[in-house]
């Protein structure tokens, strides 16, 4: 796929989506939507990755929301196609074997606070702001924001901010739990690669089977969720990265992990 709408850099084991429309903020229209999801698929599958950062391109906008004009047009079924592709798009960021951080560069609203929702991890600058303003419109978040806002701050807040459409910036939703860190603007990529670099160096497999272990015991009881912790803790005993990791602590020297 021809990428107009983001550009995908790879920084050693590190790779780079940017939403790159800033004339209108970064929106997502349907064609931004398909090129996100193609570059997580080739960042994906690109085994020298190990940490994904998406941001947006200028220094107003992570993402502003969705494209409000390419949504005026919609009949009901466009409209559902177009719900679901955002969410497909942001379950496949969300579901990636990869930990993926959002940069949060400015507006993160609608569909950008959403997509930021599906990062595993959310660094904002102190310039970026925060909302679900989408029942000023007429219509509700559509994304994945009704259910993944819920899960990080609670029913009561997820609900306050989807019903008033308030902004919030980024002090309000550090402490909210909606980020988990912020930064200087200046500072905002330098932190998220520095982290980035510190996540790579741990071992692969086991950084993905801990992602794994929390987004799906999100979804069981906790007995169930204990079990498939268990299972997951037992399973990267078979792993090269373990006998690495384990021999390298009682030598007293680095690890050098494979991702095996």
């Amino acid at each position: 796929m021809e990428l107009n709408n983001i550009t995908v850099d790879k920084n050693e084991c590190i790779g780079v989506l940017t939403i790159n429309r800033p004339k209108v903020l970064n929106a997502l229209n349907e064609a931004t939507l398909s090129e996100i999801g193609a570059g997580i698929d080739q960042l994906e599958k690109d085994e020298d990755i190990r940490v994904i950062i998406i941001t947006g391109a200028g220094d107003k906008a992570f993402v502003a929301g969705a494209d409000i004009a390419f949504m005026q047009g919609l009949s009901p079924l466009q409209g559902r196609k177009f719900g679901r592709l955002g969410q497909s798009v942001l379950s496949k960021i969300e579901n990636s074997t990869k930990p993926v951080i959002a940069a949060i560069n400015g507006f993160a609203l609608g569909g950008g606070c959403e997509l930021a929702m599906a990062c595993d991890i959310r660094i904002a600058a102190k310039t970026a702001k925060f909302g679900q303003p989408e029942v000023n419109l007429g219509l509700i978040a559509g994304f994945g924001g009704t259910q993944r806002l819920t899960r990080l701050v609670g029913p009561g807040r997820a609900k306050e901010i989807l019903f008033t459409a308030d902004m919030y910036d980024s002090d309000a939703a550090f402490k909210m739990g909606l980020v988990n860190h912020v930064v200087s603007q200046e500072d905002l990529m330098g932190f998220c690669t520095s982290m980035a670099k510190r996540i790579a160096s741990r071992g692969p497999v086991a950084v993905q089977l801990s992602k794994e272990a929390v987004n799906e015991g999100l979804e069981m009881d906790l007995e169930k969720a204990l079990t498939h912790e268990a299972n997951l803790f037992g399973l990267v005993f078979a792993t090269e990265d373990k006998k690495e990791g384990i021999a390298a602590f009682l030598a007293k020297k680095k690890p050098e992990f494979k991702g095996q």
